[in-house]
């Protein structure tokens, strides 16, 4: 096995170090591949080279029943900038973009989800370490747990338990990653889990089917599998289905959380998106990525038929036949269209297809199938009349010059062109077998109805007799059977319509209808099968023979984090907003609130995983506070902490990044653990007549807490040691005032301090030198904020906010107020985002040219005066605090 090329394995390992397309309809060339992110020409090499040893992990760690495939890489990588994203139902966003920008797009989408917290990065690291041991020439696949006869005769007798032992290895870190994207999916929300983690399984779910191998027909043991098992709407399983098993599990499990709005407005219409046929007007030239996006398509599209309800399936089923089916048959039936892996990719599209509309049929019963399901089924039929007429007629496969296919009239009257050269590919596919294993499901399932919407029947019919006929010579044709003719023969009346059975239940072939489900009896199964192993199409096997595959309908379990209202409403906009739009927007949305404090919020601070916040309150308690979704944007949220031991108003709260503390003040320093409640150190002044006027926490990897007394004296301290660390005067020789307001660099190698002159002082925190003192302000410093770059922003009572260089004397930018002062604001990418007395939230742009959008709190959905403002940067919300003591969280 060591000598084969990883592709060539019945089912390789996924490259976890090779990009996923995010632009899924590029027409690459056959030589053409993704190696790292990038497009790649020439032939791939062996991906021997590629595979990955994973060492030895524990066995005691937990199993999986399923693998991830290639499902690591959505969860590795910073954050995605995407060109073609994904739009909601209700978005006007158009997905198809330009080819010319295919490759700059693949380059730029090298991750797919942004782990915000050391927790998270933790894991991450854990995964990609992993990844990054020795190259193995031992190839690491799944052909020992889900394919028959991987391993080579005159193989050494060790070499069966390596195998072994690296299967088990890869099954312990795919289970690991699959929960790790679980874990994250319910971690980060909905907005920011569909925008990072659910759009990238998609774009994921593609790379399951791409090539020819992944395109074979699995088997779950050596015999031939029997005709017809299993109920009707069942898939026959390629080796790409067990490969995205764990892929679909994880997209269902967002389903799961967030309800079938994920289904409906994100799913779906990346399935439309997949399967929308090409913007040339020459006919669509697939390619091996196309090839397994349809796949890819088709098996999602029946894991979210059986999982939506009635109203829904009604609703939408005019969108599935238009976007989803027609497309997906103009290229299984079409004349000119080729599929790079030949028969066998559209003999297994085929069956797929006829695997989803049985389902839908079964779903939604005969009426509304002649309402809604009438083109795409007589597309389907019409096929084989087109290939029937084709038969007699004399087409020269190499009689017309390249780019002028010969137009060919059929009996409707159409003429349709022809490529010759595919010819013989169409007649693999829909061969006798095919159109029996049509019309067994259809004949069944439609009744008499048959008759009106597909005007072909009676061939098809006759086609599918003739195969009996060739498996089992007592078997008759559909013209000759006889009413007293035994269930397993084939029973239908002349014209081929209508199935009558002696027992009195309705079948056709040995099948039985019962209730919406068609049950085969095992004892009318023949023992022959086909070239499409199952000669139905729809026999169980391998992962599809469990019960939970094999339902008509299930219902989404509802989370207490489905969306709803104002929730649904934002979640929906999300969606649809592309990952290139850097700017704030604010749409006044309110989607939780947070009760419980008796008296003016002073503060509010989120951690950095965003899953929490902080409050600080004149009624002398620090809270803790959940930031995951409930309700539809009316609900009220109860603190998971309340942190009592302050004697007075608490003014600061933040914590330190590197312990994971909790630091706030009230003139006092609290330090405590966030987890428990219990502080851990307090720090008061030395003379109670000079008390803190302001705290700034250093940045990680430092765990040091700078504070300002209203003696102008800058004071550090260490919560992992006793005393002080630094103590640097910031006053010198002049009265600037009381310190207002402290801001550390994020590389915490400078702190400015603002005071109620006006006044601001920078301070080198490595030497404790006065770095620059000036005038920034008219009246008092309400708060500083330090950027990357140097960069400085302060707001002053003087209804001014100010940007400014370091070192530069004059300001970059300059806002002034026309009304109040902007007494709180926090920063997003290159614009400021402020708040005002008078309850206006206003946006400020950093860039050149300046701008400025304010927009005003509407009483219905923020009370109160608003006093202290911060903002969650990657979901995109605003926690807003009152005087009132209640928090609102706003979009």
């Amino acid at each position: 096995m060591d000598g084969e090329p990883a592709a060539s394995s019945g089912l390789g390992l996924p490259d976890y170090t090779s990009g996923v397309s995010f632009h899924d309809q590029a027409d690459l060339s056959e030589t053409e591949d993704f190696q790292a992110g990038l497009y790649v020409s020439g032939s791939p090499q062996s991906q021997e080279a590629e595979a990955v040893s994973l060492g030895q992990l524990s066995d005691k760690s937990s199993t999986s029943e399923t693998s991830l495939g290639e499902e690591p890489a959505a969860d590795e990588g910073g954050a995605p900038v995407d060109k073609s994203s994904l739009r909601s139902g209700d978005s006007s966003q158009d997905l198809k973009q330009s080819e010319g920008s295919e490759e700059e797009e693949e380059e730029e989408e090298e991750g797919c989800v942004v782990l915000e917290e050391g927790e998270e990065e933790g894991e991450q690291d854990e995964v990609t370490g992993a990844s990054e041991l020795t190259l193995s020439n031992t190839v690491l696949s799944m052909d020992t747990d889900v394919a028959a006869g991987g391993g080579a005769d005159g193989a050494e007798e060790e070499e069966p338990l390596t195998e072994r032992s690296e299967g088990q290895e890869q099954k312990i870190l795919l289970d690991t990653a699959c929960k790790m994207v679980r874990w994250l999916s319910a971690k980060l929300g909905p907005t920011v889990a569909s925008r990072h983690v659910a759009r990238n399984l998609l774009r994921l779910l593609t790379s399951c089917y791409v090539g020819s191998t992944r395109q074979q027909f699995a088997v779950s043991s050596g015999e031939s599998p029997p005709l017809g098992a299993g109920n009707i709407y069942q898939k026959r399983p390629v080796l790409g289905d067990i490969v995205s098993g764990p892929v679909l599990s994880c997209l269902l499990h967002i389903a799961h959380l967030y309800g079938e709005p994920v289904l409906t407005y994100q799913y779906l219409p990346y399935i439309s998106y997949l399967v929308a046929p090409g913007s040339s007007s020459s006919p669509s030239r697939l390619n091996s990525r196309k090839e397994a996006g349809l796949l890819a398509a088709v098996t999602l599209t029946q894991k979210i038929i059986v999982y939506l309800s009635d109203t829904t399936l009604m609703d939408i089923l005019p969108r599935i036949s238009h976007e989803v089916l027609l497309p997906v048959l103009s290229f299984l039936t079409s004349l000119v269209t080729g599929f790079p892996s030949g028969a066998q990719a559209r003999t297994v599209l085929c069956l797929k297809t006829i695997s989803l509309i049985a389902l839908i049929c079964l779903r939604i019963g005969q009426e509304m199938v002649q309402q809604h399901l009438s083109e795409p089924v007589a597309t389907f039929f019409q096929v084989f009349s087109q290939l029937h007429e084709l038969r007699h007629q004399d087409l020269d496969p190499v009689g017309h010059s390249e780019g002028q296919l010969p137009e060919v009239a059929f009996s409707d009257g159409q003429q349709r062109l022809v490529d010759p050269a595919l010819l013989d590919e169409l007649q693999k596919v829909f061969t006798l077998e095919m159109a029996y294993t049509i019309y067994v499901p259809f004949s069944c399932l439609l009744g008499d109805i048959i008759q009106k919407i597909i005007p072909n029947h009676e061939l098809v019919g006759e086609l599918a007799g003739l195969y009996l006929e060739s498996i089992s010579p007592s078997s008759r044709s559909p013209a000759s059977v006889e009413p007293t003719v035994p269930s397993a023969g084939l029973e239908s009346d002349p014209q081929g319509g209508s199935c009558s059975q002696d027992d009195g239940h309705s079948g056709t072939f040995g099948s039985v209808l019962v209730g919406n489900r068609i049950q085969i009896p095992d004892d009318s199964q023949p023992e022959s099968s086909g070239p499409l192993g199952f000669i139905s199409g729809m026999g169980s096997g391998g992962l599809d023979s469990e019960s939970e595959d094999n339902a008509l309908k299930r219902e989404l379990p509802r989370s207490a984090h489905g969306l709803s209202g104002n929730w649904l409403a934002y979640w929906q906009y999300e969606i649809g907003v592309s990952q290139q739009d850097a700017h704030f927007h604010f749409h006044q949305i309110r989607l939780q609130s947070f009760p419980g404090h008796s008296g003016a919020v002073k503060c509010v601070a989120p951690l950095s995983s965003e899953d929490f916040f902080l409050s600080g309150s004149k009624d002398r308690t620090v809270r803790l506070w959940p930031l995951y979704n409930y309700g539809d944007g009316t609900s009220e949220t109860a603190p998971r902490l309340v942190y009592a031991q302050h004697r007075k108003s608490v003014f600061f709260v933040g914590q330190l990044e590197a312990p994971q503390y909790v630091v706030s003040c009230d003139g006092a320093v609290h330090i405590f653990d966030p987890f428990t409640g219990k502080t851990l150190r307090m720090v008061e002044p030395s003379d109670s007549r000079v008390p803190l006027t302001a705290v700034a926490v250093m940045p990680a990897p430092h765990s040091s807490v700078t504070m300002a007394s209203s003696d102008s004296t800058l004071r550090f301290v260490d919560c992992r040691k006793p005393g002080l660390q630094h103590e640097f005067r910031l006053g010198g020789g002049l009265n600037p005032g009381l310190v207002r307001s402290l801001a550390v660099s994020p590389s915490g190698r400078s702190v400015v301090a603002g005071f109620s002159s006006g006044f601001m002082v920078l301070l080198d925190t490595r030497t404790g030198l006065v770095l620059r003192g000036w005038p920034a302000h008219e009246g008092d410093i309400l708060q500083i904020k330090a950027v990357e770059g140097s960069v400085l922003v302060s707001s002053s009572s003087d209804h001014s906010l100010t940007v400014w260089k370091e070192l530069e004397q004059k300001p970059t930018h300059h806002y002034k107020s026309a009304s109040d002062p902007i007494h709180t604001f926090d920063l997003y990418g290159s614009e400021v985002i402020t708040g005002t007395v008078a309850n206006k939230i206003g946006v400020c742009s950093l860039l050149e040219p300046p701008s400025q959008a304010t927009t005003k709190l509407s009483s219905e959905n923020f009370r109160g005066t608003l006093t202290s403002l911060a903002l969650l940067p990657t979901k995109r919300h605003l926690l807003l605090g009152s005087d009132n003591g209640v928090i609102r969280l706003l979009a």
